[in-house]
């Protein structure tokens, strides 16, 4: 009797060594654990690059833009002469993202323990899904706690690094104030999260061997 894919599956998944629960069945909870494995190491890795030193600021998919109402990414539609001058910006562009990073870290804990608690209903699904589909799941699972968990550290961050700058584009401008600015440095950075979480999913579903994790290895090895 020829074995169909899904009990492969399955059974590379129940690997004895790996002693995990649910083998006695349909190998569900272990293609949950494999999901839960695949978001914890793409976390961390996200993280531990995101709360580098520049970490936001030197990675293109990351990186911060400042609001509409300070430039914005490109500069336009600046209030004045002080917002205008591109080493003003850079250095503002430059604090928003430092204060990213401690937004970072407050919510490096808040996203492991999300990805250990939350509800997977169709873990063969997510696994055949490709992409970023276990990314999507824990952003909708997290819902705005995300932006809850970094804000403090953010707001904390503006006043840190480089204050002078702050204060000096929020003098400029006419319709943003420090709360405004910490707002959208912290919707900016939550996405940015996902982002980096997701791109880690992906390189490890092309190539889980990197990872050296017997059971990354044998789920995502034979769904690709």
């Amino acid at each position: 009797m020829p074995v169909s894919r899904r009990s492969l599956l399955c059974s590379a998944a129940c690997l004895p060594i790996l002693a995990l629960p649910g083998c006695a069945d349909t190998g569900r909870f272990s293609l949950v654990d494999a999901i839960r494995r695949l978001l914890s190491l793409s976390a961390q890795r996200a993280f531990a690059s995101l709360m580098r030193e520049n970490g936001f600021y030197d990675d293109q998919l990351a990186r911060i833009s400042l609001p509409d109402a300070l430039g914005g990414s490109r500069g336009t539609d600046v209030l004045t002469a002080v917002l205008a001058s591109a080493l003003f910006r850079n250095r503002l562009t430059k604090q928003v993202n430092r204060a990213a990073e401690k937004g970072a870290e407050l919510a490096a804990p808040v996203v492991a323990d999300a990805v250990l608690n939350m509800g997977i209903p169709d873990a063969a699904a997510i696994i055949r899904g490709g992409g970023s589909s276990a990314t999507d799941l824990l952003k909708a699972a997290m819902g705005e706690r995300l932006l809850g968990a970094m804000l403090p550290g953010i707001d904390r961050g503006l006043r840190l690094f480089d204050n002078a700058v702050v204060v000096e584009a929020l003098r400029a401008a006419t319709n943003i104030d420090f709360a405004g600015l910490r707002d959208d440095v912290t919707s900016k950075a939550s996405e940015a999260v996902y982002r980096a979480i997701a791109r880690e999913e992906m390189a490890i579903r092309a190539d889980p061997a990197s990872t050296n994790d017997p059971l990354l290895i044998a789920v995502f090895g034979l769904a690709k």
